[in-house]
């Protein structure tokens, strides 16, 4: 049988569009079969998960909401990937679901996001080599409990989840990440009214509400370590913000210097490595020392003793170690102080985000800290700073503050007495709930909190309507509902 005329005259032009077509298609399939990663062989595990009086049980872990989102898991890694999807599997797939709702706002075009998404998982094909054997064992085990999974056909369990624990490594390699605008100081015995060390911190993560409105602080207790609280979300249980019993803190900001690599630890993984081992901060600078790392970040640390560092970490350098030139506090940004700081990334950072001004501001006040004065009420309304540096003007949303309504959490913690202060939200603006670490980790099986809540008050711009007009100047997420751009207020 013939061809029709059309087709051979245009024989050649078609079979080239037909290449054309297929190429991608082909390309997705190799790609596919190239960055397949495989899991670890694991003991089947399976757990049923109860819920009584609004705590929910799934062997030696439990979840309940106490203010914020409380999940406790306990045991070996296969045991803690078990728990924490059997207990929070929902809340896991409505976070996700606005990660993958909001890549197709961002990326409208089905074949962009398919070209864009087959990049860089080829790019970070073999990013589970950087894993903890212990962590791709509890990566594992989460994703083998995550059944019947409703995302699969994007990418399949484990290899999914393995890309969203190195997701801040990954997102922190991009230019324009929304990373660039945390602050921490810590807070000596010397400054304090009562002797305690105090750690706070503002993660300005600004991905999606969700992250902020449904947080999670997770005690980990896994067996043969230190139990350590991590302030993070459904998903991950890695530390960005967290401390230890040993009351020992890291919180990680995210820097600008050097090429990012697609090998090393994920963050996430470095911090919790470190917590889960360090008994005060010269033991936590020798761990994350010995660290290969993907991108540069800045970890700040301190112990209950008060002895605060900045450690500056970019692939294939040596970590330089900030040591505070006032014993009794010591503030951190965006940018770096050691020799990472001449490196044409960071200068780009300094000229165009509010590293600068935010540093400024909180060196402003952590100085104005008389001795022997400071509690954790006032690190919170240090936080909540609205405020801009050198007495100059800014209204509230303003990004050169150090609230500028994008916080996904911000944390106080009370390293002496083991005790953490976290925000309820939205953002900085609402309470922030005691979680006292020491208290749920003195029985064998974790005990739930039942004494009243102890909160710090909402700031008051949230009970008199100015929290709305802060919120609309500084923009919305970068996905989600409220998705916008900022108006006005300076620099990211």
């Amino acid at each position: 049988m013939r061809a029709p005329p059309f087709v051979r005259r245009h024989k050649k032009k078609l079979i080239a569009l037909g290449v054309l077509l297929a190429a991608p298609v082909a390309a997705h399939l190799v790609v596919d079969r190239m960055t397949r990663l495989e899991p670890p062989a694991i003991a089947p595990l399976a757990l049923v998960m109860v819920e009584t009086d609004g705590v929910r049980h799934a062997g030696r872990g439990w979840s309940t909401v106490r203010g914020v989102r409380l999940a406790h898991l306990a045991g070996s890694p296969e045991e803690i990937g078990t728990e924490h999807t059997t207990l929070l599997r929902d809340r896991m797939i409505a976070n996700e679901e606005i990660v993958w709702s909001g890549f197709r706002d961002v990326v409208p075009f089905a074949p962009a996001r398919v070209l864009l998404f087959d990049a860089g998982r080829y790019r970070y094909r073999h990013v589970d080599e950087g894993f903890p054997d212990a962590r791709r064992r509890e990566v594992a085990a989460e994703a083998r409990a995550f059944t019947p999974d409703p995302f699969s056909s994007h990418m399949a369990t484990y290899p999914r989840m393995v890309f969203l624990h190195a997701l801040y490594d990954i997102a922190l390699s991009f230019e324009h990440s929304p990373l660039l605008g945390c602050t921490a100081f810590g807070l000596g015995p010397e400054a304090t009214t009562d002797g305690h060390a105090l750690f706070a911190r503002a993660f300005d993560f600004e991905a999606a509400d969700v992250f902020d409105r449904d947080k999670a602080v997770f005690i980990v207790r896994e067996d043969g370590k230190i139990p350590f609280a991590s302030v993070a979300w459904p998903g991950l249980v890695g530390v960005v913000t967290g401390m230890n019993a040993e009351g020992v803190a890291v919180a990680v900001n995210g820097g600008r210097a050097k090429e990012p690599s697609t090998t090393g630890i994920p963050v996430a993984f470095s911090l919790r490595e470190t917590l889960e081992s360090a008994h005060d901060t010269g033991e936590a600078i020798a761990i994350l020392s010995r660290q290969n790392v993907m991108v540069s970040h800045l970890v700040f640390v301190g112990d209950a003793k008060g002895r605060f560092v900045v450690v500056e970490r970019a692939p294939g350098m040596p970590p330089y170690v900030r040591e505070a030139k006032d014993p009794s506090r010591l503030a951190v940004t965006n940018h770096f102080e050691g020799p990472l700081g001449g490196d044409e990334r960071d200068v780009r950072v300094r000229a165009t985000t509010t590293t600068l001004p935010r540093r400024a501001r909180v060196d402003e006040l952590v100085a104005a800290v008389a001795p022997h004065s400071a509690d954790v009420t006032r690190a919170v309304g240090m936080l909540r700073d609205h405020g801009c540096a050198g007495g100059e003007s800014c209204l509230l949303g303003d990004r050169r503050s150090l609230d500028a309504f994008i916080a996904t959490h911000g944390v106080v913690f009370d390293l002496t007495a083991k005790a953490a202060w976290v925000s309820e939200g939205p953002h900085l603006s609402g309470r922030f709930v005691k979680i006292d670490l020491t208290t749920i980790v003195s029985t064998k099986e974790g005990k739930v909190p039942t004494v009243e809540l102890d909160t710090i008050p909402a700031d008051e711009v949230l009970e008199d309507g100015r929290y709305t007009e802060g919120r609309e100047r500084a923009g919305g997420p970068l996905m989600g509902p409220g998705a916008r751009p900022p108006k006005h207020g300076g620099p990211k």
